[in-house]
């Protein structure tokens, strides 16, 4: 389970739509499962498909959570026109098991998170809203 309040879905949400046709993308910070915070990057392959984030703005994230005492510990990303589920591209790139992979669906109003194993084994993980 990864607990995300309100405010920060709402704005994975805003920034999805803000960014559309293309992918939006980010981090999310915190600490043993419960999220505080939202960075949000950006998409340099500027794709309704894939991202890729930029390098200098990877480093400044995880610059900033460790300045709070936290990890980076999940990923977001939006699907502009397909379903909040882990695609097989979002599934090749995955490579970080103790990370969440949280899935934002314009088209549907819907967000989802998931976890990978090292086989790429995909589960999904519920999302408690607080």
């Amino acid at each position: 389970m990864i607990s995300i309040p309100k405010k920060i879905i709402e704005k994975i949400a805003e920034h999805a739509k803000r960014d559309y046709p293309i992918e939006a993308c980010g981090y999310l910070t915190g600490k043993d499962g419960v999220v505080s915070d939202i960075i949000k990057m950006t998409n340099t392959d500027k794709s309704n498909e894939h991202f890729s984030f930029d390098p200098n703005e990877q480093f400044q994230a995880v610059k900033y959570a460790r300045s709070r005492g936290e990890s980076l510990i999940a990923v977001y990303h939006s699907h502009p026109e397909t379903p909040a589920r882990m695609s097989k591209e979002d599934i090749r790139l995955a490579n970080d098991v103790n990370m969440k992979y949280i899935i934002y669906s314009v088209k549907d109003d819907d967000i989802k998170c998931f976890s990978i194993d090292k086989d790429k084994n995909v589960s999904e993980v519920k999302i408690a809203p607080v």
